[in-house]
């Protein structure tokens, strides 16, 4: 039996806001659990070793702070993040760059070579990476890193900047997509996880979940309901430990409705 103590993952409210991540922000959330990660992070000071990269990070970000408000830098830089320069060959109608225009609230983190900017829009996130030669005033434009997924990157960048641009114009809240079958299991996933990672059973973790009438009418061996919290348990660990990175790519496993 679990630690009573240790029941900080049982209401399924303080897990709603999953439902609305994107890609990188999952990313976050299953790579935070990860104990060795934790420790990297408990004594980075202490050894002085540039430890972030093991992890995909350029820095090292604190493992309390979820998804709504942590900041994580990742390398190689995620599909969907939108990258600013200065524009060589602007012509007469070309709009200046003001970063405090943008819509969203703002938040600024500096990686020893750029800025990124991590704006909260109505339930999504837009994040962009300012190139250190373009000054606030400047003409600039949009990048995106050639190679064979360039097809990918670009429609997941155009996706951003469209969500950019109306919110831009208008001013106004931006609609977003009903969670679907993914984002729900993504959600058990992380609680289902935090159980395990707490020391609880799959039994405990199925009675929290789903009810202890669902567990007492469909817990026995070979069950459906046990199978499917095996699968849960095994896709959150699964995550943790490294598959989190294929979640920064626009049609990776997991991110689509058949992952």
């Amino acid at each position: 039996m679990t630690d009573p103590s240790a029941v900080h993952w049982h209401p399924a409210a303080a897990y709603l806001y999953v439902l609305h991540l994107d890609g990188p922000a999952l990313a976050w959330e299953y790579l935070r659990r990860n104990p060795d990660y934790r420790r990297d992070w408990q004594y980075r000071r202490r050894h002085h070793a540039p430890a972030a990269r093991r992890w995909g990070l350029r820095l090292l970000e604190d493992p309390a702070h979820d998804a709504r408000d942590a900041q994580p830098d990742w390398m190689p830089d995620p599909d969907r993040l939108v990258q600013v320069r200065p524009d060589g060959d602007a012509t007469g109608g070309a709009r200046p760059f003001r970063l405090w225009r943008l819509p969203g609230r703002k938040q600024l983190t500096h990686d020893g070579g750029r800025l990124v900017l991590t704006s909260q829009l109505a339930g999504r996130v837009l994040r962009v990476a300012i190139s250190p030669a373009l000054e606030d005033g400047m003409a600039y434009a949009y990048a995106v890193r050639a190679g064979d997924r360039l097809c990918e990157r670009w429609r997941a960048v155009e996706a951003e900047l469209a969500l950019l641009e109306a919110a831009h114009a208008a001013c106004i809240a931006v609609v977003t997509d009903r969670p679907g079958r993914t984002s729900l299991l993504h959600m058990r996933g992380l609680q289902a996880l935090d159980g395990t990672l707490a020391g609880a059973s799959q039994h405990d973790v199925a009675q929290v979940l789903f009810g202890h009438s669902a567990v007492a009418d469909h817990w026995f061996d070979d069950s459906d309901l046990r199978a499917q919290v095996r699968r849960l348990i095994r896709r959150g660990r699964t995550f943790m430990r490294g598959d989190y990175r294929r979640l920064l790519q626009i049609g990776a496993k997991g991110q689509g409705r058949s992952g």
